[in-house]
């Protein structure tokens, strides 16, 4: 690449690196495996750490060490910007001259940046050690030379993420972490104290520098000049500036105004806590390169969802864990003296904190999305939640205890405030929906009628073989008197009831005219079978590609075997003649709720057949997006569960028998026969 040929960055991906949504996810589950099993590791390194340096340094010299490991943490703030800017640049970039530039400018930066903070470290040692109650200065001052290297290792980590090497990254920080412990405790066996921490931390955070070595490919690289936009530096710097004040300032605050060996036991409490932080983390890492690489919408909220769901089960399982642990298991790793000072139960106030760790970590699953996606707001909304903090704090402080439920309270709140902006951006990229030709109504339907159609397309499944012979003909042969519509829907409510009501209650239902070409806006019901053929959404005419692989294939699926077997019965008409849709308007996407498998079935047989094969029945209303069999999202769930628990014993058999007992089946039979 010419000298003078700039490289923009802030342009989309190149088409090459936008994967599908199935590949990214995968890149994001590999990644946070590795990560994961990293932070596994390093979780237990760091534990191992603190629990000797607890035992080796007692309370107080454990709380003088854990604030100045605090100040290192401040510093992180700068350190990951570099990183995120880094990953995210490097992630977005297509050639290895590209990538080669965004690190040897970044790292430049960081260098000045890092011997500057060192600097001001360095002159203000003697205030820095005054506010913290240390006991003497010098150890801010050889924190100041960690300080500078720490914050130009955020570049090489970010390189390494940017890049996919994760199992480079991974071994960067197990290496940090192990040098770490092995040198803190042979400096403070031998007599050095809370002196020999800090130059144990000053001397791993060297060795994981040279360890992060970005290789003779990089260096190699054709020299180019670097645009990045300051937009993207500014939003690194701010979040991990409200993140770092956000994690930290607690230690700092309590270690201000409680005595030594209370903030040395508060400092116990939060490196077991952490834990569930650093698991979050593992999940961040691979989820940031991934969505910032893939310029699909789409790709990146699979990238979310996945990360959310991994981030959550990391969060509970951990938290479960910490609550069962009895007491005895904290006395074993810290030793009673350490547990002295508190009041309370050393549990209690790790599962306290680990919740709310946990929730944090979600909330910042959520905030480095956006940032991958976009410049948004997420370093000022941590800004604020950390000032509020600091404040609460100084005004809450009666107890440890007390602190972390300040803590609780408000990242429960930070976790609302990040969420609602993706939602409601969720909601209207929903709302957007593609626009179709208008629909052709044929006829306005009484609910009653709809009813009648779904239960004979149901009355085959197992959960009506206790009424199938005495009420064939309610069903088979419908007559729509109101002691007959009352108990075909008690009969259908006894396999479909869940979904039924569901549907709003202002729904309108028409049969309606669908021309071979309309069958592109119907979405198959979102089943677990159906999820599997997925890959490209719900809709029908995208699935049919893969379903008739499958079937071309011999795979022994279930859904591919219910396959075979309905496209015989369409072939020999001995399906019901009707299908069942649900949409908001004329010009809106439809799903499907009954009739999923003949519909599909007869599109595999002939396409532009199936539309005329039926009768098409589809539910309007405005407010169908509050269904979760129309869209699913958190607002319809929740909606969801609310009926499931309000109608948990409504449709048993036991239910389904009152109402039909009210009514014996001649009278049905005979309301045939008479209309016969």
């Amino acid at each position: 690449m010419p000298e003078n040929q700039e490289i923009s960055l802030s342009e989309p991906v190149v088409a090459q690196l936008s994967a599908p949504a199935s590949a990214v996810r995968a890149r994001v589950v590999k990644g946070s495996a590795i990560l994961l099993a990293s932070t596994g590791i390093v979780a237990a390194i760091n534990l191992s750490y603190n629990v000797v340096m607890a035992r080796m340094l007692g309370t107080a010299g454990f709380g003088h060490a854990a604030a100045i490991y605090t100040l290192l943490m401040l510093a992180s703030a700068i350190t990951l910007s570099f990183q995120l800017v880094c990953s995210k640049y490097v992630a977005r970039s297509s050639t290895l001259a590209a990538r080669a530039a965004v690190y040897r400018g970044l790292h430049r930066r960081a260098w000045k940046v890092g011997v500057a903070m060192g600097l001001l470290l360095l002159l203000g040692s003697k205030s820095v050690a005054g506010y913290l109650n240390l006991p003497s200065r010098h150890d801010i001052m050889l924190l100041g030379l960690g300080v500078a290297i720490y914050i130009a290792l955020g570049v090489r980590r970010g390189k390494m993420q940017g890049c996919y090497e994760f199992s480079g990254l991974a071994s960067s920080v197990i290496v940090e972490a192990g040098v770490k412990f092995l040198a803190a405790a042979l400096l403070v066996y031998y007599g050095f104290g809370v002196t020999g921490t800090v130059a144990g931390v000053v001397l791993s955070l060297g060795i994981a520098y040279l360890v992060a070595n970005p290789g003779q490919s990089f260096r190699r690289a054709e020299r180019s000049k670097l645009s990045a936009p300051l937009g993207e530096g500014l939003q690194a710097a701010l979040f991990f500036t409200g993140q770092v004040l956000i994690s930290n300032v607690d230690i700092l605050l309590v270690k201000h105004y409680f005595e030594a060996s209370q903030a040395g036991l508060y400092a116990g409490v939060a490196l077991v806590g952490r834990v569930v932080y650093m698991l979050s983390w593992s999940v961040v890492g691979s989820m940031f390169p991934a969505s910032a690489s893939s310029s699909h919408e789409k790709a990146g909220q699979s990238v979310l969802r996945t990360s959310l769901i991994l981030a959550s089960g990391l969060t509970s399982v951990f938290v479960f864990m910490v609550w069962l642990a009895p007491e005895r298991l904290w006395t074993l790793i810290f030793g009673r003296p350490f547990l002295l000072p508190t009041l309370s139960s050393f549990s209690s106030l790790v599962t306290l904190y680990a919740a709310m760790t946990g929730i944090y970590g979600i909330a910042v699953v959520l905030m480095v999305y956006e940032m991958s996606r976009r410049v948004g707001h997420a370093g000022w909304v941590q800004i604020v939640t950390g000032g509020m903090l600091a404040g609460a704090i100084a005004i809450f402080h009666h107890s440890l205890s007390q602190v972390i439920v300040v803590q609780l309270v408000l990242m429960g709140l930070l976790l609302a405030a990040v969420s609602l902006p993706l939602w409601l951006q969720w909601e209207r990229a929903q709302e957007s929906f593609e626009r179709f030709p208008a629909l052709r109504r044929i006829r306005r339907v009484d609910e009653e009628e709809v009813i009648a159609e779904f239960l004979k397309g149901e009355f085959y499944h197992h959960e009506f073989d206790p009424f199938r012979d005495e009420y064939r003909s309610l069903v088979q042969q419908p007559v729509f008197a109101m002691r007959e519509n009352e108990m075909r829907r008690a009969l259908l409510y006894r396999r479909r009831g869940k979904l039924w009501r569901e549907l709003p209650n202002d729904t309108e239902w028409w049969e309606i005219a669908l021309a071979p070409g309309e069958l592109n806006r119907i979405r198959a019901f979102p089943r677990d079978d159906w999820r599997r053929f997925a890959k490209d959404g719900f809709f029908l005419v995208h699935m049919i590609g893969h379903l008739r692989q499958a079937l071309a294939s011999s795979a022994d699926d279930r859904l591919i075997r219910k396959l075979r077997d309905v496209q015989a019965d369409v072939r020999a008409h001995r399906v019901p003649n009707s299908v069942l849709l649900i949409g908001q308007n004329d010009v809106s996407p439809m799903t499907v709720i009954e009739g999923n498998h003949r519909l599909a079935a007869a599109m595999l047989l002939d396409e532009r057949a199936a539309a005329q094969r039926f009768r098409v029945y589809c539910g309007f209303s405005q407010k169908m997006t509050t269904c979760c069999w129309y869209r699913t999202d958190l607002k319809s769930l929740s909606r969801y569960a609310w009926h499931l628990f309000c109608h948990m014993f409504d449709d048993d058999d036991d239910s389904v028998l009152r109402v039909l007992r009210e009514a014996p089946p001649e009278s049905a039979a005979s309301s045939v026969n008479a209309a016969d």
